[in-house]
């Protein structure tokens, strides 16, 4: 099963290819993983993405490239829409035109996390109150407009092999300079492992039947605040971990209280499940830095 990466370089990206390419498919085959990436393949140069796609001749496209830096895109709204909206349409046509199916992904930022409970796939979506999120949410809009053979896989709070990451930032900072660390503790989330999200995607690959959006978050939930000191514990570091409110910690774009996304649709396609979000977070705490027994 051939599957065509766009963000091949991306944290994501090197996940899928790392955890997937070569490994037995549903179908029996093998997944041979294609990344991509600038400047040989450019999603705002159709030219160079249908070139790829005809050389190649996958059965499905993985778009995971976008602009994810969420505070940059407040003073780069143009440059956001460009790369999440447009470069995401450009991939849906082409998809579409070629009939490649595709799996794009997407994010919880367009929800605007004011609900008291996780959001369901079923939840109406605005783009919540950032640009990132609004610009992710329009790109949505394109993939089910230009592409109806199309799964979207929206994720968060996200951390994977390389960074960068949460995880990869906490442990930074605990280096033993510091007698405390301030964190978040009044946003909630879903903290999730790109490995699981590559096992699910592999999963939902090997289904073609699937259509819609699907959410892929590890299962349980957690403040930023309990994700770190769970990271700290798992690392054998001995780091005080000081809760704060957002209001302490302002940062350019808001960010949402509720991240947490319900598996609804897993659930009711029979999918593997996600794995609870301490299991998958120990499995790398150990596999990227040793940790663990």
């Amino acid at each position: 099963m051939k599957v065509l990466l766009t963000g091949g370089k991306g944290m994501l990206g090197r996940t899928i290819v790392r955890v997937l390419d070569g490994t037995p498919a549903p179908d029996g085959s093998a997944f041979k993983i294609v990344p991509t990436d600038l400047p040989d393949v450019d999603m705002l140069n159709p030219g160079s993405l249908a070139a790829a796609l005809m050389r190649e001749q996958p059965d499905a496209v993985v778009h995971c490239a976008a602009m994810t830096a969420v505070d940059a895109c407040e003073t780069a709204r143009e440059k956001a829409f460009l790369l999440n909206e447009q470069g995401t349409a450009n991939v849906a046509a082409l998809c579409h035109a070629l009939g490649v199916r595709l799996v794009a992904i997407s994010t919880d930022y367009v929800f605007d996390g004011d609900f008291d409970r996780p959001y369901r796939e079923t939840d109406a979506a605005t783009g919540g109150r950032t640009v990132y999120g609004q610009s992710k949410f329009a790109g949505e809009e394109r993939v089910r407009a230009l592409c109806p053979n199309h799964v979207i896989l929206r994720i968060s709070w996200l951390y994977g092999f390389g960074g960068p990451s949460f995880v990869h930032a906490m442990l930074k900072l605990a280096d033993g300079t510091r007698a405390s660390l301030k964190v978040v503790d009044d946003q909630r989330g879903n903290p999730t492992s790109a490995v699981a999200v590559a096992r699910e995607l592999a999963a939902v690959l090997g289904r073609p039947e699937l259509r819609g959006t699907i959410h892929a978050t590890c299962e349980g939930e957690a403040s930023w605040a309990e994700f770190a000191r769970e990271i700290f514990r798992l690392a054998g570091r001995d780091q005080t971990v000081e809760p704060c409110t957002t209001e302490e910690f302002p940062r350019p774009a808001p960010r949402p209280k509720n991240s947490r996304l319900e598996k609804a649709a897993i659930r009711a396609a029979g999918l593997p499940p996600m794995p609870d979000w301490r299991a998958a977070l120990s499995e790398f705490m150990k596999e990227e830095f040793g940790y663990g027994p």
